[in-house]
């Protein structure tokens, strides 16, 4: 007969095992003969291949018993935290209990120097609002700028086109936005969008500069206008006579004065540059060669409220109805305001404004691919599940999707408030000398003091040391932040 062998039966020392058996398990041979045995369950021991009587394995440490490989390792790291940063540290520290030259302890005098100087507090002031607003601004049109990019097709493109900023040296900024702020519309580009729109609604002036004679019935009032002393009355003329205009500034095409007719019931009169070339006209008569003014606001004043208002016309020549009767008649400001040269973004009001807008522009492309790479990870059936139980969008952003983003949010305003607080590069190239101090901050002072012709490393000192408790909180908050995501 055949050998059949039981499967999954293992061959015995002596050769196959023995057919007829029906049992399973081990099959009693004889003293000679073969065994046959079917195996149950190895004992499977937690080492690879489940040896069995094999205990549990031990993961041993790179290092075993010897940890000063790791110090060994960990010793390059060590020595540059330790020179570029723990030794300056504390000799910031050290040196901020110094007199100017270092040669005397002063103790916390120069810390009290500090909250007494007028210059350092608008700098402290100066960082507060950076620090409430640039890291605020940016973080939202982060976050706009990666929701929206999100729904077109070419919202890469966009996304480059913000992030490229970043590529940006501070300096190469600054520079930038210096150009940018010119107060000469013909070299800022800032200020000849402003001119631009300004001139597009409203028209310059074609008379700056130009005034009544000393002696005129018209007599200067508060805002530059000019406001006559008598009354108008009905069906005479009442001339008004500038001086003041070079005859190479009139309008092109400005013709010959001509006297106004008297008009019943009206306020008539005439405006012109009472000079002619060569002096030989009469003062407040229109004499030959003497040039209309053209397109000047005539406007009559009665009881504060103005009544009535004409232009003059090619001639000179105005009309205003009966109401101008009994009026004080008045030249706006408008007509002599010189030619507008847009804002001055540079100047002490809008400096700061102006240089945190630059820093917006540069990192707001930042917040918005870290917020773009949070967004990527928000479950899209959590959104598609408020939009079918009738949310709105915008409350499907709000409700959804920013609560899911707060751990991203977090992070890119903690990273901003850090870098805002030591902004130095774009407020010491942006700002001009005049308004340098308008725009200071502590990162600035801190230069301006000890190097920039303060020469007192001991008050330089004390505002480094400032800066580092500023900055400290906001890293201990990060840091722990970061602790709790990693045990969740």
């Amino acid at each position: 007969m055949a050998d059949a062998s039981v499967p999954g039966s293992v061959p015995g020392a002596g050769g196959p095992a023995a057919a007829g058996g029906g049992t399973s398990g081990a099959a009693p041979s004889g003293p000679s003969g073969p065994s046959a045995t079917v195996p149950g369950p190895r004992a499977a021991g937690p080492g690879p291949g489940g040896a069995s009587g094999r205990g549990p394995r031990v993961l041993r440490s790179v290092t075993g018993t010897r940890p000063w490989i790791a110090a060994l390792f960990m010793l390059p790291a060590l020595v540059l935290l330790g020179a570029l940063v723990a030794y300056p540290i504390g000799y910031t520290v050290y040196r901020s209990l110094f007199d100017a030259d270092g040669t005397s302890f002063v103790g916390l005098k120069n810390f009290g120097t500090v909250f007494s100087d007028h210059g350092i507090l608008t700098a402290v002031r100066n960082n507060a609002i950076w620090v409430l607003v640039a890291p605020t601004v940016a973080t939202a049109l982060g976050l706009v700028f990666a929701v929206l990019t999100e729904r077109v097709r070419w919202g890469t493109a966009f996304k480059l086109v913000v992030f490229m900023p970043m590529a940006i040296s501070m300096l190469a900024a600054g520079i930038i936005f210096r150009l940018v702020y010119e107060q000469d519309p013909s070299r800022g580009v800032a200020n000849a969008v402003v001119v631009a729109v300004h001139d597009t609604f409203t028209s310059n002036s074609a008379y700056p500069g130009a005034r009544p004679r000393p002696n005129s019935d018209l007599k200067p009032t508060a805002g530059g206008s000019f406001t006559a002393a008598s009354t108008a009355r009905t069906g005479t003329s009442a001339n008004l006579p500038l001086v003041g205009i070079p005859q190479n500034k009139l309008p092109a095409g400005a013709g010959q004065a001509r006297p106004a007719p008297a008009a019943p019931g009206k306020v008539t009169g005439t405006v012109w540059l009472d000079f002619r070339p060569g002096g030989t006209g009469k003062p407040d008569i229109i004499d030959p060669g003497e040039k209309a003014l053209s397109g000047v606001k005539v406007e009559a004043v009665k009881g504060g409220k103005v009544v009535a208002s004409a232009k003059s016309g090619k001639d000179g020549v105005y009309t205003l109805p009966g109401s101008a009767a009994g009026a004080h008649l008045r030249l706006p400001a408008s007509n002599f305001s010189g030619k507008y040269n847009g804002v001055n973004w540079l100047g002490p009001d809008l400096v700061t404004p102006s240089i945190i807008a630059s820093y917006i522009w540069m990192w707001a492309g930042f917040a918005m691919v870290l917020i773009a790479a949070g967004l990527a990870g928000v479950p899209r059936e959590l959104l598609e599940q408020a939009r079918v139980d009738g949310a709105g969008e915008w409350q499907v952003f709000r409700r959804i999707t920013v609560p899911l983003l707060a751990p991203v949010l977090v992070v890119v305003m903690v990273t901003l408030m850090i870098n805002v607080l030591k902004i130095f590069d774009l407020v010491y190239i942006i700002a001009p000398g005049n308004t340098q101090s308008n725009a200071n901050v502590l990162a600035l002072q801190l230069y301006l003091e000890s190097f920039g012709g303060g020469d007192d490393l001991g008050v330089g000192s004390a505002i480094g040391v400032i800066l580092l408790l500023l900055v400290v909180p906001v890293m201990v908050f990060n840091i722990r932040r970061l602790r709790r995501e990693r045990q969740r």
